[in-house]
């Protein structure tokens, strides 16, 4: 890579990472959101998997702030490892009926999301982050 290319790059670094919180928070901040509105809905929806009503508000308490977490740079390692995990459940829980092939793309969708936290998660927010913007100590920090 040249060294011009990669200047550019190295600046677009924290903006892109910025950008990159935004659109993984955005798909949990929004699900959060749609089932606390419908909430008996969903509850009706996953009693009919086997899941109580109460998994239900954990799941939209976890998306809620850990989507919060991640959106805005505040212990975002913490919150995209938590929401990693749970595409992962997810992923593996509702979405493993491989013959039909909607559930197949939700299965690998999740997949390729969890992927993208487990990035942030070893990266960190960037610069453009509450944890930066005041100076905090990350609740998981990486080695390198």
């Amino acid at each position: 890579m040249s060294r011009t290319l990669e200047a550019m790059l190295s600046k677009a670094a924290d903006p892109l990472l910025l950008l990159g919180r935004f659109l993984l928070a955005l798909i949990f901040l929004h699900e959060a959101v749609t089932l606390a509105t419908g909430f008996a809905a969903s509850a009706a929806a996953m009693s009919k998997v086997g899941v109580p009503p109460y998994v239900l508000v954990l799941t939209i308490l976890l998306q809620l702030a850990a989507g919060l977490m991640v959106a805005l740079g505040w212990h975002a390692r913490l919150g995209s490892l938590s929401l990693g995990l749970f595409c992962l459940a997810t992923a593996f829980l509702f979405h493993s009926n491989f013959a039909v092939r909607n559930e197949l793309l939700h299965f690998e969708k999740d997949l390729a999301i969890a992927g993208g936290l487990f990035v942030l998660t070893a990266t960190g927010a960037g610069a453009l982050s509450l944890d930066r913007a005041f100076g905090r100590r990350q609740l998981l920090r990486y080695a390198a």
